[in-house]
């Protein structure tokens, strides 16, 4: 596994080989970074589910200005602050080991804004929807910001938005949900 661009481009990082994780491939990573490439630069960054913290890495790479990475598997974590102290980006990164829905409480109780949140939480969890609202509902994104969510199936119900931008690969799905459409609803307005 390797950062694809920016500032750390080619660099490998560790963290493929984890039980129960499933890393982004190089192609969906290259086509998603094209995507959001004009909302990276000095951004914070939230890479929720982190696995080996190869979207908040690559993040950085490209110029975000601070990422936190959480995750709650050891393993991860190991890996994500091995990765971190490679690259030399201790200064900019935060390593957080909490449950997805404690991560998302402390920074509503401490107002920490994001510019961009990645989230690739495990499939068979389907928990997307929630929180993708609790986001919305506490206001965690600066003004368009995005949410970037990797998911396994097509619908996401019950959630005042509309997709930004959305990409196909192969079982997976990229979709980018913008702050500004959050007033939009889904349903064809």
């Amino acid at each position: 596994m390797r950062i694809i661009s920016g500032l750390y481009k080619s660099r490998k990082i560790t963290g493929d080989k984890i039980e129960g994780t499933r890393p982004t491939m190089d192609r969906v990573k290259e086509s998603l970074f094209a995507m959001i490439q004009e909302y990276i630069k000095n951004s914070i960054v939230l890479d929720l589910f982190a696995g080996s913290g190869a979207l908040g890495l690559e993040a950085l790479s490209n110029g975000a200005s601070f990422c936190y990475f959480n995750d709650i598997n050891k393993k991860c974590l190991k890996a994500i602050n091995d990765n971190i102290k490679d690259l030399k980006v201790e200064n900019i990164s935060q390593i957080m080991e909490l449950d997805y829905m404690r991560a998302l409480e402390y920074f509503s109780k401490n107002n920490i804004k994001f510019n961009i949140i990645f989230l690739d939480p495990p499939y068979n969890e389907k928990v997307i929807n929630n929180i993708i609202n609790y986001i919305i509902d506490n206001n965690l994104l600066i003004k368009n910001g995005l949410i970037i969510a990797e998911v396994n199936y097509d619908y996401i119900n019950n959630i005042n938005f509309k997709i930004y931008k959305k990409r196909t690969f192969s079982d997976k799905k990229i979709i980018i949900i913008q702050k500004w459409c959050w007033k939009l609803h889904h349903n064809g307005v």
